[in-house]
């Protein structure tokens, strides 16, 4: 191996360890979908025609969100309403103790509960305006590669081969293989997320929940979102459920419960299939993926896992390990 190889591999490994310390996931997950999808858009062979479609795409997208984001504002109120008073009486009549006898006093242990998770993470707003300026941050940068790959603006051949050259040579070839391992996986990770948004919908439409729109837009937003996010999607499917009657609050919690199980299982299998590595490295993978970097880790997991495969199959074997040469 040469030092302008060992170089760009210390490199590619110093952008992993600097994402996860200082919690950068988010920029560099942004730039790997945004490029992903400026190259799925790039029909015409033109890069202006594709970077103008996919900010119309990004923009339509970001619409639906807002529309998702105002209707929640305005049901989740009603939501609240609705499904506290039954539940307050079923707790009753079974002499179960709640921490909480209507909305104010659940809105106080909320807060209680949920004091030092904000002390932890800080102001949400404050939080969330960052991952929207990472976000941009990823699309612009993802946009400049698209556009121009280059690493130098302009190279000059004259200078004869060099040390910058070489390094940037393997660097580049680094991030090409490891976009590739991105590419590989992607379309079963698209493919999974549609499985769960369609058994998530058919669930809400089956049981006639109320909100349908928002529960399965606010299905997907949670996902988004580290930690709580699946813990607010279900509390908010099993409350509306609770409407209707306990036992379909039960339903709902055994059908989430076993769609995240079989999500979890179904990750590991499509993807396990298409990098051809086996169900338990793959979900070792996604299990230090999410206690490193949480849901950006467990996206960059399988990737990570393809592209260490990929960069170990070029590599020739120790020298200890070469079959001897018969004479």
């Amino acid at each position: 191996m040469t030092r302008a190889a060992r170089l760009s591999y210390l490199f590619i490994i110093g952008i992993f360890l600097l994402a996860d310390l200082t919690h950068l996931a988010t920029p560099l997950i942004t730039v790997l979908f945004a490029y992903f999808g400026l190259r799925r858009l790039n029909f015409a062979r033109r890069k202006w025609l594709s970077v103008l479609f996919f900010l119309v795409v990004v923009s339509a997208t970001l619409s639906v969100f807002g529309y998702l984001i105002r209707q929640a504002v305005v049901a989740l109120p009603k939501i609240a309403a609705e499904t506290i008073p039954p539940m307050i009486a079923y707790a009753e009549n079974h002499g179960i103790e709640l921490p909480f006898s209507d909305v104010e006093s659940l809105k106080a242990a909320i807060v209680d509960t949920m004091k030092d998770e904000f002390l932890f993470v800080g102001s949400f707003a404050r939080t969330a305006t960052a991952q929207i300026v990472f976000v941009l941050i990823g699309i612009v940068v993802a946009i400049s590669l698209f556009l121009n790959p280059r690493v130098e603006k302009h190279s000059d051949k004259s200078t004869g081969p060099n040390l910058f050259t070489a390094v940037t040579d393997e660097i580049r070839t680094r991030f090409q293989l490891f976009y590739r391992s991105f590419e590989t996986v992607m379309g079963a990770q698209i493919l999974i997320s549609a499985i769960n948004t369609l058994l998530t919908a058919i669930f809400v439409l089956v049981v006639s929940l109320k909100y349908r729109t928002v529960v399965i837009g606010l299905t997907f937003l949670c996902g988004l979102l580290p930690i709580v996010g699946n813990l607010i999607s279900n509390s908010i499917i099993v409350g509306i459920a609770f409407t209707i009657s306990p036992r379909a609050a039960l339903v709902a919690l055994a059908f989430l419960v076993a769609l995240h199980k079989f999500e979890y299982f179904l990750n590991s299998k499509i993807i396990g299939d298409r990098i051809k590595n086996p169900v338990w490295l793959t979900l070792l993978a996604l299990i230090i993926g999410e206690r490193l970097m949480g849901i950006p880790g467990m996206i960059l997991a399988p990737v990570v896992l393809n592209y260490i495969k990929v960069e170990a199959s070029r590599l020739p074997p120790p020298e200890s390990e070469r079959p001897l040469e018969t004479t």
